[in-house]
């Protein structure tokens, strides 16, 4: 049986990715940052009849808590075959680029982008250790710069000084962790889930929540065959699937 680990995984989209990868036959360890939210989010998986999942304590914002949530899982399992890097923050909006306070870039970014690098390196050995590891993080369009500088995209005027830059500071850290890792069997993608409704839009987007798990899913599966080092995208790119970075 595969094993996964997905952060901020309690609620919402990366709920749900649990949720989909449950069905498809993977042990999930359901990050979160809140020990009862997460035991009360798996309560509701075994409801449903969906027993290979469990609570892992991890807040990304805290190295001695990626430790932690490293040393209780490698007692666990000698092998972990994806990690799915979900949890984020938009930080307070609107953002623009010369009021916003530091404060709120070096927040959103210790979550958005040091959070990401330090779940990582830490998890590194046990993915080494799958025969088809998988790592998937979950960003935004707003993290693409060629779209962001196309006035003719639907979204050139959503405009976050301090999230669009997190965003596209992750992809941009994902193309160099693909190359790193281009010898072995790893495949290493970003998933934009698309602008779905949830807490962190105060549930104004058009999409489900089902249809964007749906798709860090299909990254988290992807076989021996599929791309690595792509920016998934079916809301920026509907006909390929692949956005522009």
């Amino acid at each position: 049986m595969k094993k996964v680990l997905i952060t901020g995984a309690n609620k919402s989209i990366g709920f749900e990715t649990a949720r989909q990868l449950l069905q498809k036959g993977y042990y999930v360890y359901l990050g979160c940052r809140d020990i009862q939210k997460g035991t009360d989010a798996v309560a509701q998986l075994h409801a449903e009849g969906l027993k290979e999942v469990e609570p892992l304590l991890i807040d990304v914002n805290n190295i001695d808590s990626i430790k932690a949530a490293r040393e209780i899982l490698g007692q666990k399992t000698e092998v972990l075959d994806v990690l799915i890097n979900n949890a984020g923050v938009s930080g307070a909006l609107p953002q623009t680029s010369l009021e916003t306070d530091i404060s709120v870039f070096r927040d959103v970014f210790e979550t958005n982008f040091f959070g990401v690098v330090e779940v990582t390196q830490a998890f590194i050995d046990l993915l080494k250790f799958s025969p088809e590891p998988r790592i998937v993080n979950v960003t935004s369009g707003l993290g693409s710069l060629t779209l962001q500088s196309d006035p003719a995209w639907k979204y050139h005027q959503v405009k976050a000084a301090v999230y669009f830059p997190s965003k596209a500071a992750l992809n941009a850290y994902s193309i160099v962790l693909a190359y790193d890792l281009r010898d072995l069997p790893f495949k290493v993608n970003v998933v934009d889930p698309g602008y779905t409704a949830t807490d962190f839009n105060h549930h104004t987007g058009p999409g489900t929540v089902p249809d964007a798990a749906a798709r860090v899913v299909k990254a988290a599966t992807l076989g021996p065959d599929g791309p690595t080092g792509q920016f998934y995208s079916d809301d920026n790119a509907p006909e390929t699937g692949i956005s522009p970075w």
